[in-house]
């Protein structure tokens, strides 16, 4: 007898069931009929392939299959000194980036994290003191963005806050327990420009605030 796999009507490793069952009660578009689930993989995140029917411009309906990687949603956070015209970024290794032709794997990069079981806000804070070691009462809403709705579902909130970099202290961030090593950085907010334009700065949250901030932002020209 074949077992149903992990994370369906059986609790995978992390107590989750029900994860083959995600998409099939959608109605929100009259042109998409969702008729299948199957859980390819449950491990940290969830892994899918989801078939549906697709009514197309012409009113003829087409069966496709498509894979959606679910890691939840996240936040980031741009953190600012407009005074000294500085921003808070980190540096930390990550894998991904590595196997994909970066030199080192070594990301500049804004604060972020996973919402977990938070609110966005709630999330950012914490994200924000674990990598930089700041704490922000008051944050700015900046806008939300699916990074890469081609087959991951994760929406992103942008957030940004000011700091005061002559008091801050420190230059390593996150937590052991999670294995995490980063490196906070201090750039002026035009050598961080100069960054993204000489392909030092190379991740795309980090580059969508950093031009927010000069052209709707705190370093924008009133």
């Amino acid at each position: 007898m074949t077992l149903p796999p992990p994370g369906s009507t059986v609790p995978d490793h992390r107590g989750r069931s029900g994860l083959d069952r995600t998409g099939l009660d959608l109605d929100r578009n009259p042109r998409v009929q969702v008729t299948g689930v199957e859980l390819l993989a449950a491990g940290w995140h969830v892994l899918r392939a989801t078939t549906f029917r697709y009514r197309g411009d012409d009113g003829e309906w087409t069966t496709l299959t498509r894979e959606t990687y679910d890691r939840g949603n996240g936040a980031t956070i741009l953190l600012y000194d407009l005074e000294r015209r500085t921003v808070l970024l980190t540096r930390q290794f990550r894998y991904p980036i590595y196997v994909n032709d970066h030199p080192d794997g070594m990301l500049i990069e804004t604060a972020a994290g996973l919402l977990d079981d938070d609110d966005p806000v709630t999330a950012i804070r914490r994200e924000a003191e674990e990598e930089t070691g700041v704490r922000v009462a008051e944050v700015e809403h900046v806008f939300d963005a699916f990074m890469s709705p081609g087959s991951v579902t994760e929406r992103l909130h942008f957030f940004a806050a000011a700091y005061d970099g002559a008091e801050r202290e420190g230059d390593r961030g996150g937590l052991a327990e999670e294995d995490e090593e980063i490196e906070i950085l201090e750039y002026d907010i035009d050598v961080a420009l100069s960054m993204i334009r000489d392909g030092s700065i190379q991740d795309a949250k980090t580059i969508m605030l950093l031009q927010w901030a000069v052209l709707d932002g705190p370093f924008a020209s009133r």
